[in-house]
């Protein structure tokens, strides 16, 4: 029997085809699999994986790295959670192309859209380009342990193109359009993996303006996406307002139509319409009754999360007066006033929630405040757990009915768990009626995709990036307010049917020829740990960041980069340029 490079023997193999896992061993020589069946030959390095899963490694399409590519080989958290390939330069920010005299205004967007700090990029980016083409070869020459691909965004490329004309959201020329259009042609020939946008209400600059884009016309829209078109490859992505796809659905019909390209966008229950996202669904079958396949909703497979703590964005209690006055304190000050009885007091006095002390200049607008504030029937102390898909009962809504105490105290006792540490959990979308119903329904649908993470981005309020991890362990094993799903579907869902969507056909599936990105999990220990604040970006930047445990080994390109949820330090990751053939290994 011959030898190979390396062996993961004995596991219980889920091939990310759907089919049903199967006991048996995974060959790897170089960076491709090379067999898998039962009882294959020796390997100069083998994997026990008896008793364990192996998996191909995940396929995120939708993160914001486009920053920390620039300091952060290891890309975490998406890494740690059996994530080996990311998509990044979603919902049309990014940072490139740029001019020189623009690059602050860039930071400026990703900070306000992404909540990212600026402190940290403008410490951590090292500019080196212009074009995009020259970003792509700036970021391919820094070692990653993971692949990734990039989109081009339209924030950046408006700006480029046209100036305070394109910031300020002022209708496209004929020749601006023209111009864009060649970019686009040019950066995803040197093989960008596709366009982004953002049509979006939520998405605003720091000064509360719509982002560039935001209001394109459709003769922009069409102009870029024939690009895509006439070379055939690149995927059309965008963020929509919740409440307008349907009225987005035909001109995003007819654009998929005319291109052949996917276009994607964002597909969710909101609480303001909680059947809303129906629509969209029917819109998708309208579409695939035409033989339009290439329109796909975008799902998140657990509800996009509002962590609140002492520390994060946004708290329940930062509107009130008294914490106005602490506010602005460095976290361990503030932190010992806030333990002070008096200052206790004071917060939870009269037992409501205040949004009337909040400063001009907070870092949120006071109508999100007020919208959190009311939602205590979906605001859930987390405790040191991470349950989330909650029985309302255990709202801050349920809690106070059933121990007769107020709001406001079960909010402060909640931010003061865990010595301060303590977080909330807001369900934003996907939990209108406190159950994953709309998920499941839109998981389920044929024409959308596992998507929304958001990794890398939202660092102050939301920790997504460990989706994938959570896909298994909840939608495969441990849900209990519902049904749960097959293994080998939740699998599919974030390897195989990801990839695709970006013509990435050379990985997400455990066969030969293909590339060696693969997981060797230990099913019944895979588990999240409690998302906690961290200061380890540039300049001491914070963000929300949620660990693993029970990968046993992850690895890319047959090369091992976690190995017991430790980094080997280990980097085989490339940049993605175009869409990728197994043959070509």
């Amino acid at each position: 029997m011959s030898e190979h490079d390396l062996v993961i023997r004995g596991g219980t193999v889920v091939d990310g085809t759907g089919r049903e896992p199967f006991h048996g061993d995974v060959a790897v020589d170089g960076d491709r699999i090379s067999a898998v069946a039962p009882d294959l030959g020796r390997g100069r390095r083998e994997i026990d994986a008896e008793g364990l899963l192996v998996t191909p490694g995940f396929v995120d399409i939708h993160t914001h790295y486009d920053a920390q590519a620039t300091w952060d080989p290891m890309l975490t958290p998406s890494s740690e959670h059996g994530v080996t390939t990311v998509v990044m330069g979603n919902c049309g920010v990014g940072f490139a192309p740029v001019r020189e005299e623009l690059r602050d205004e860039l930071i400026d967007l990703m900070e306000a859209v992404e909540d990212i700090p600026g402190a940290a990029m403008h410490e951590g980016i090292q500019w080196e380009w212009e074009t995009f083409p020259e970003f792509m070869d700036a970021l391919e020459r820094r070692p990653h342990a993971i692949d990734y691909g990039l989109q081009v965004p339209h924030c950046a490329l408006r700006a480029y193109v046209m100036g305070e004309r394109g910031i300020e959201n002022e209708a496209a020329t004929g020749d601006d359009i023209a111009r864009m259009s060649r970019i686009v042609a040019e950066a995803v020939g040197a093989g960008a993996l596709g366009f982004s946008t953002s049509r979006t209400e939520m998405h605003n600059t720091l000064e509360g303006k719509p982002v560039p884009g935001t209001f394109a016309a459709e003769d922009e829209l069409f102009g870029i996406g024939r690009a895509l078109g006439e070379l055939g490859t690149g995927v059309f992505q965008m963020s929509l307002t919740h409440r307008d796809v349907p009225k987005e659905m035909g001109w995003m019909k007819a654009l998929a139509k005319e291109t052949g390209r996917t276009v994607t966008f964002n597909l969710q229950q909101i609480d303001e319409a909680p059947e809303l996202y129906k629509e969209g669904l029917r819109g998708l079958d309208e579409a695939r009754a035409e033989g339009i396949t290439n329109l796909r909703g975008q799902f998140s497979g657990r509800p996009v999360g509002v962590l609140m703590g002492w520390e994060t964005s946004v708290h329940p209690l930062m509107g009130h007066p008294e914490y106005a006055r602490i506010g602005r304190l460095p976290i361990a000050e503030r932190l010992r006033e806030l333990r002070r009885p008096e200052v206790r007091a004071r917060l939870v006095e009269g037992g409501e929630l205040r949004i009337d002390g909040l400063p001009e200049d907070a870092p949120i607008p006071a109508v999100f405040l007020q919208f959190l504030v009311a939602g205590i029937h979906k605001m859930f102390p987390m405790g040191g757990g991470h349950d989330y898909e909650p029985d309302p009962a255990t709202s801050i809504q349920g809690l106070a009915a059933s121990t007769g105490r107020s709001p406001a105290e079960l909010v402060y006792d909640a931010l003061m768990d865990q010595d301060g540490r303590g977080l909330l959990y807001f369900p934003l979308f996907g939990y209108a009626t406190g159950r994953f119903d709309a998920i499941e329904e839109t998981m389920l649908h044929p024409q959308t995709g596992l998507s929304l993470s958001d990794g890398g981005a939202h660092c102050g309020a939301i920790c997504d990036a460990g989706t994938p991890t959570f896909m298994l362990m909840h939608w495969a094993r441990d849900r209990t307010r519902g049904r749960r799903l097959p293994l080998e579907y939740v699998v599919r869902r974030q390897t195989l049917d990801t990839a695709r969507q970006y013509g990435l056909r050379d990985r997400g599936v455990l066969a030969h020829g293909m590339k060696a990105d693969v997981n060797v999990i230990d099913f019944d220990r895979l588990g999240l740990e409690a998302p906690e604040m961290r200061h380890d970006f540039p300049a001491g930047g914070r963000r929300l960041h949620q660990g693993a445990r029970g990968y046993r080994a992850t690895l890319v390109s047959g090369e091992v980069v976690y190995e017991d949820g430790k980094a080997t330090g280990a980097r085989p990751g490339r940049l993605l340029r175009g869409e990728q053939d197994p043959a070509a290994g």
